[in-house]
């Protein structure tokens, strides 16, 4: 059976793991729309905006289950159990989350745990927020003779710690993609700067890629942690550090958060 036959009446429910991008509802895959329409329950994260939720059909059952770092949010295993419960009720259950559930989405969590139950599942990819931010900056992440490699990094661990990375072998080039690094961001930067990556390196970190309040908040290895730190701001923020950030450009209509 296939996505298109899926429903939740009278029939076994099913779950789909759907990437909704980085907040622009125009950056939806036309599958995830479609889905997102169809859906009985959909357990949303807190990054998925209002005009995307607007897509659900009248009656759907949306649940918000978003985890933001520092604030009460839902546990994992909770999040895990309400899908397959919905799902063996008979539902079609879209679990939709930011950017795409592979890619720092713990998608991988979800999709183990809904096998484990017996859940039919299929996962639906969306437009990660490194790839968001290279296009809004029109910025390629990789570039001939610049940028051979991509890496996209974590910058916290489940408890909020700097991970363990190799930054030895990071520090020695290509662009490097920080989710989530707010908070440890300059002691990531310090990391770098030890394993021998130059102080004047390009960095910049975008906020609420896509939406209309992007802001982009350019500087170096050596001093981008304190300009996003006197930036301020809620939105979810990506850091590119590496000689392609220098090619980013203001846009129009978008903030630039100045060079102090």
């Amino acid at each position: 059976m296939t996505s298109r036959t899926a429903s939740g009446a009278g029939m076994a429910g099913r779950a789909f793991l759907v990437g909704a991008g980085p907040g622009d509802p125009d950056l939806l895959t036309l599958k995830a729309a479609r889905l997102i329409g169809e859906a009985d329950v959909l357990l949303f994260d807190s990054l998925v905006g209002r005009e995307i939720l607007a897509l659900a059909k009248p009656g759907a059952r949306l649940v918000d289950v978003g985890k933001r770092c520092g604030r009460p949010s839902a546990q994992q295993a909770a999040i895990n159990r309400l899908i397959a419960t919905h799902a063996r009720a008979g539902r079609m259950v879209v679990r939709l989350k930011g950017g795409d559930p592979f890619v720092f989405g713990r998608g991988g969590e979800e999709l183990a745990s809904l096998r484990a139950a017996g859940v039919a599942v299929e996962v639906v990819p969306g437009i990660t927020t490194a790839l968001a931010v290279g296009a809004a900056l029109q910025v390629p992440l990789t570039h001939r003779g610049m940028a051979r490699g991509l890496h996209l990094l974590t910058a916290h661990t489940r408890e909020g710690e700097l991970p363990a990375h190799d930054w030895t072998a990071l520090a020695r080039g290509g662009t490097l993609a920080i989710y989530m690094g707010v908070r440890t961001l300059p002691l990531l930067a310090a990391r770098l700067l030890t394993a021998g990556m130059a102080p004047e390196t390009p960095a910049i970190a975008v906020q609420s890629v896509t939406l209309p309040e992007e802001r982009r908040i350019p500087g170096t290895l050596a001093d981008i942690a304190d300009r996003v730190a006197a930036a301020g701001g809620e939105g979810p923020t990506l850091v590119l550090i590496g000689e392609i950030a220098a090619m980013a450009l203001p846009a129009a209509g978008t903030s630039w958060v100045a060079a102090a």
